[in-house]
């Protein structure tokens, strides 16, 4: 049987009175890219830590390929990370901190690693106190990719990208999944985690909201439908699954719709329907209303 790529049972830390994370038990199967999610505050950085093997639980353990995480030895054989703020040797030019990295980490895929350089537009040649911010994450990007380590564990990891380079880590991040590896990427950019993550799990003070695939996510939350009609409007007070019927035009309304669309479908059917449009709440959407109370 093959080991998780991430596991924990129930993870806890705390700092002093303060609990920030709080019996964490998560799964993270090999070759999966998984999204983790969470607002500031929310444990996602204290958990990243205690993968890593930076930190010590108060409570439980965590584990990366059946490794205890705090082996750090055993496991960094096995991961690459980008931290959020990324901090560079001053004097070293980015060719030297490449090569410095490829020779401390799991190995490198040099081919690969110049591939990445010339796609995130990263010049070598300039000393680390040199670097923008965003720079600085390229540095950390292309020396992590290009590891093919089993584990890549990202960290706000676009922070500062340009919409340009945002477009070369998600298609890096597929890459990733392509040739077999696990991604664990903690994000608040939304739609990055939507574009590439098959499951998300959401965070909140310390403890696990969720877990699902993306689509099952938005199957949980109320689809927005709009209608545009002629003559009399469809009646959809009594309709199972209707809810939030705003009228919001002379011949047109809106409501949100949850379970089996065929009793709304039957109700539309007998008015003189001339359009109908559906919207499927985004990640963003859903995972705003888990923080405004709304929970499975």
């Amino acid at each position: 049987m093959v080991s998780p790529a991430v596991r924990t049972e129930s993870l806890t830390k705390r700092y002093g009175r303060v609990l920030a994370l709080d019996g964490l038990d998560l799964s993270v199967p090999a070759g999966e890219v998984f999204g983790f999610l969470g607002p500031n505050g929310a444990g996602k950085s204290t958990t990243i830590r205690l993968l890593l093997g930076l930190a010590r639980p108060t409570a439980g353990r965590a584990s990366i390929f059946g490794s205890a995480a705090g082996d750090i030895a055993a496991t960094h054989r096995h991961l690459a990370y980008v931290p959020a703020d990324v901090a560079l040797w001053p004097q070293l030019t980015g060719a030297e901190m490449l090569e410095l990295l490829a020779r401390t980490g799991p190995g490198t895929d040099r081919a690969y690693r110049s591939e990445l350089v010339e796609r995130f537009d990263l010049d070598l040649s300039k000393p680390g106190r040199a670097y923008s911010t965003g720079n600085r994450q390229k540095v950390a990007l292309v020396a992590a990719f290009a590891t093919r380590a089993p584990l890549l564990v990202l960290d706000e990891p676009t922070s500062g990208l340009d919409p340009l380079m945002e477009h070369e880590f998600l298609r890096a991040v597929r890459e990733a999944r392509d040739n077999g590896q696990t991604v664990f990427l903690s994000s608040h950019q939304l739609a990055e985690v939507e574009a590439v993550c098959h499951k998300v799990a959401i965070l909140r003070a310390g403890q696990l909201v969720d877990v699902a695939a993306v689509t099952e996510l938005r199957r949980l939350h109320r689809t927005e439908v709009t209608v545009c009609f002629t003559g009399t409007p469809p009646d959809l007070a009594r309709v199972p699954g209707v809810e939030a019927v705003e009228v919001t035009g002379p011949a047109s309304l809106r409501f949100t719709l949850a379970g089996p669309p065929g009793p709304a479908l039957r109700e539309l059917a007998a008015a003189d329907v001339v359009s109908l449009a559906v919207r499927e709440p985004s990640l963003e959407e859903i995972f705003l209303g888990y923080y405004g109370g709304t929970q499975r």
